[in-house]
């Protein structure tokens, strides 16, 4: 008999998200003889006990007798079960110093640490996450910024909506102005976010057309690897290249800032990616950008005025032009940033479902069956040690975090 367990989320504010909703759960146990399903209580998650209950789901404050245990955001040091096997975005592998003590227990614990982030095909490309839904809410909230700043058209939170399908009803008789859109990325982020701007029939441009002209009717255009990055030296864009070497390019974004009302941030981003523009770009009179949203959320990443997160109640800042300092949102003076770190919480059911379902097809069979290569890479942790793949995380696992730059990475989304 195989046990999982689904954890309590100990972060605070806790994550409303599962890992398996209760119809999964219920597939589970009716096609996989011979294992078993607990849940702690929680009144957080977006799915009741009840729900799980009525799915065949046993409720057990006492998890130590599970053999895996499936979790959301970072598991609170002290509530890790020494000797189990962990699966939830642990938000290690940038090496965040918020999370070091996080790594040190999982080894002093002898813990096997699975990474969702780090779940990925033999490309490299992403197995599971949540980024579709983070790009859904991040492009909604973006364009509600733009419209609360102009007061050109009114938006409504998404959290107020029960699924993602009454968000897009909320969309019928929209009219929205003459606005121009970069949308950045071609991962699930930016798919989430073209798929916002389809629905709000915004008209897709080609890039050279955007920089050269403006509209009578709202456009965007979505900038991946070769319209954003060229090689220093030679000028090309090779994707390969560009992941093993990204400090040898620099980034093409800045004709834009030119040329873009809202800007929606769907790139991944770490310490050695060229950002988008620098600060010192930002007080130009060419520099017309009023409302981004940096959905993919890295301070000082990407996007260099990213000064931190804001919360699902209160999404949006301001960064004033000038100083670059924080300011309330929507003054003439400032720029409005939207920076949430958990966006699909806004659509946690939605957004779980698909989680759920990306977990069963690409990595429950083979985890229960012992493991596979796709799972061996995504194993921080095992039998209090790091893993080869891992082993350039020994000096920040044992605290000498001068290893890390300043400006830290913050999580991708999760």
């Amino acid at each position: 008999m195989t046990k999982i367990g689904l954890i309590r989320e100990g972060k605070t504010p806790a994550d409303n998200r599962v890992a398996l909703i209760p119809a999964q759960c219920k597939w589970i146990l009716k096609n996989s003889p011979g294992i078993k399903i607990i849940a702690q209580h929680s009144a957080a998650r977006c799915f009741s006990d009840r729900e799980y209950e009525m799915a065949g789901v046993e409720l057990n404050e006492d998890l130590s007798d599970c053999d895996i245990l499936f979790g959301i955001k970072e598991v609170p040091p002290l509530q890790l079960i020494p000797g189990k096997t962990y699966l939830f975005f642990s938000h290690t592998k940038k090496k965040q110093p918020h999370n070091q003590p996080l790594l040190r227990t999982i080894l002093d614990k002898r813990i096997k640490l699975i990474d969702y982030e780090c779940l990925e095909h033999e490309d490299g490309q992403r197995i599971i996450g949540f980024g579709f839904f983070a790009g859904i809410v991040g492009a909604h909230n973006g364009m509600m910024a733009y419209g609360n700043r102009t007061g050109l058209y009114k938006m409504d939170r998404v959290y107020k909506q029960r699924s993602f399908r009454e968000l897009i009803h909320t969309y019928f008789g929209l009219r929205l102005p003459n606005v121009k859109i970069a949308v950045t990325g071609s991962g699930r982020v930016a798919h989430g976010i073209l798929e916002i701007m389809n629905l709000m029939g915004i008209h897709e441009v080609e890039p050279d057309d955007y920089l050269r002209r403006r509209f009578s009717y709202p456009v965007y255009t979505q900038l991946k690897g070769a319209d954003l990055y060229a090689h220093k030296k030679n000028g090309t864009y090779k994707r390969a290249d560009f992941h093993d070497s990204p400090q040898e390019y620099q980034c093409r974004f800045l004709p834009y800032t030119e040329q873009t009302d809202i800007l929606m941030n769907g790139v991944y981003w770490d310490k050695d990616v060229p950002r988008l523009f620098e600060t010192a770009d930002v007080p130009s009179e060419t520099f017309i950008i009023q409302t981004i949203a940096d959905i993919t959320d890295d301070a000082n990443g990407s996007v260099p005025i990213n000064l931190g997160d804001q919360t699902i109640e209160d999404p949006i800042y301001g960064v004033d032009k000038q100083t670059l300092q924080k300011t309330a949102p929507y003054l003439a003076s400032s720029i409005d940033i939207m920076a949430v770190g958990n966006l699909p919480n806004e659509l946690p059911r939605d957004a779980s479902r698909y989680f759920g379902e990306q977990l069963i097809k690409f990595v429950l069979e083979d985890l229960l069956k012992g493991g596979s290569a796709i799972i061996d890479r995504a194993t921080i942790a095992k039998d209090g040690e790091l893993t080869k793949e891992y082993e350039y995380l020994r000096d920040y696992a044992e605290g000498r975090l001068e290893c890390v730059v300043s400006g830290q990475c913050l999580p991708a989304v999760a």
